[in-house]
């Protein structure tokens, strides 16, 4: 599908927040608040969804002002998005749509909860659950993983089969407005089985999916057999957007496993963009990979490698001890809604990283803070006597890219493995110089413990959008 000019335009649109282009994104005006998804680790309270307040002249700046929880227990609520989005722009059939509500799946319970911000964003509501056995009948898929609103409907990518089954995982179609499962989204699938991440080039008609594993991979924590055997997914897929056909497969090499987060350019013009491998199994290191189009085909290079830093066996957790080392473990990257700044979050040694991609080719590294980490464990500076659980995991950052959001838990049996101690929540913001590079820990800024009501956060959205929500439709 290729996208054009539609009469409508923006102004056809009742929302402010369905960007035309980034750069009208980044001029907007800046969050108020950010939601953010909590999870009880041993499976026994209610997740929940919170609300922390962003405003620097809010009293409410850094606190938890609400929290809504879900059904039942065990659902691991763990990435979630919004049922529209700038996307929205390029079709004329959905110039009425609304930046309205977040649609929240639990990865190990298989069903989906939405959650209305109107008319209260400070308090969303929950207003549907959407069951597994609908998602199981009408896609063929469980354990929802990752969703992005766009054409057709929002894409849902899922790790598992029908009913929990170990696969082939892949992409289920939600309606936008009702938010039932259409069908599953792939038509000719290829050599694909494992799922992770799922985002696109509109403009271009291609769309991009990412590997991590089958449910029985993950669930039970990282297994080494499995990382030995170099079992777990290290390809990225290219498909056909408009129709689910796939086009072409990219193997990064079995050594470099997990290829995780997927963060296309936000210029819709572009061709390229970035993801991730979390471990090399030949050293430890992690790594940062660049795809492009070159005529019809696509091309996948490493350009950043961080490698894994030796420490003694008895600071390491058992499952490290034989190596000698802390593996940076990159579970996370976010590229800032122009193009210029990739951050990277290597939750094994605590470091946020951020990197010049002026020179998408060349990343240039400019700033790191390091917070938590397997040995390390680096304090907050509001509370500097007492060293953070956890380390740099989830990274979201706002339009305008001069704040950056980052939460410490991953997945609770794989945060056993490497934090056995325990993880306590927290929430950190850091500000971002964008002209020249650079960060800075915001010390007013830190909602942890209690102020979760104990449960672990994973990934953040902000209001109004954020760099890992939107794709954008026009240049100018």
């Amino acid at each position: 599908m290729t996208t054009t000019e539609h009469p409508h335009g923006h102004d056809g649109h009742q929302d402010p927040t369905l960007y035309r282009t980034p750069a009208d994104a980044v001029a907007a005006p800046g969050e108020e608040l950010a939601y953010v998804v909590g999870f009880d680790p041993a499976g026994t309270r209610p997740d929940a969804l919170f609300t922390v307040g962003t405003d620097p002249g809010s009293a409410a700046y850094g606190r938890v002002i609400a929290h809504a929880e879900v059904p039942g227990v065990g659902n691991e609520l763990h990435h979630f998005g919004w049922n529209a989005c700038s996307s929205a722009l390029a079709h004329a059939g959905h110039h009425h749509a609304a930046r309205r509500y977040l649609i929240v799946p639990g990865l190990r319970s298989s069903r989906l909860h939405v959650f209305d911000t109107v008319p209260d964003p400070a308090r969303p509501r929950l207003v549907k659950t959407v069951e597994p056995d609908e998602l199981a009948a009408r896609a063929g898929y469980s354990r929802p993983h990752t969703l992005h609103c766009g054409p057709d409907g929002v894409f849902l990518s899922c790790l598992g089969g029908a009913d929990g089954a170990d696969g082939p995982g892949g992409v289920a179609l939600l309606d936008h407005e009702s938010f039932e499962v259409l069908r599953g989204w792939e038509s000719e699938r290829g050599p694909q089985h494992l799922a992770y991440d799922v985002w696109w080039h509109l403009a271009q008609n291609i769309a991009v999916t990412s590997e991590w594993g089958t449910p029985s991979m993950i669930e039970d924590g990282l297994v080494p057999d499995l990382l030995l055997g170099r079992r777990y997914g290290h390809c990225l897929h290219f498909w056909e957007l408009g129709t689910g056909r796939h086009l072409q497969q990219v193997d990064l090499g079995d050594a470099h496993q997990m290829v995780l987060e997927l963060r296309p350019a936000h210029d819709p013009e572009a061709t390229w963009g970035f993801t991730n491998t979390v471990v090399d199994v030949e050293d430890l290191s992690a790594s940062v990979w660049r795809w492009h189009r070159d005529g019809e085909d696509f091309h996948v290079t490493k350009v950043i490698t961080l490698p894994a830093e030796p420490a003694p066996a008895e600071d390491l957790p058992p499952a490290l001890k034989p190596f000698g080392a802390v593996p940076p473990l990159i579970t996370d990257i976010d590229l800032s809604v122009d193009d210029r700044w990739l951050y990277v979050s290597a939750w094994g040694t605590g470091d946020l990283i951020q990197y010049d991609v002026s020179d998408p080719r060349q990343p240039r590294r400019t700033a790191a803070v390091r917070l938590g980490g397997i040995t390390a464990r680096r304090p907050h500076p509001a509370a500097p006597d007492v060293p953070l659980t956890g380390g740099a995991q989830m990274v979201e950052v706002s339009r305008d890219g001069q704040r950056v959001y980052l939460t410490n838990s991953l997945y609770a049996a794989w945060d056993e493995q490497f934090y056995p101690a325990g993880i306590e929540p927290w929430m950190v913001k850091l500000d971002a110089d964008t002209s020249r590079g650079g960060l800075s820990v915001d010390g007013r800024f830190f909602p942890h413990g209690e102020d979760f009501a104990g449960l672990r956060v994973h990934q953040t959205r902000l209001q109004g959008g954020d760099a890992s929500s939107d794709s954008y439709c026009y240049r100018r």
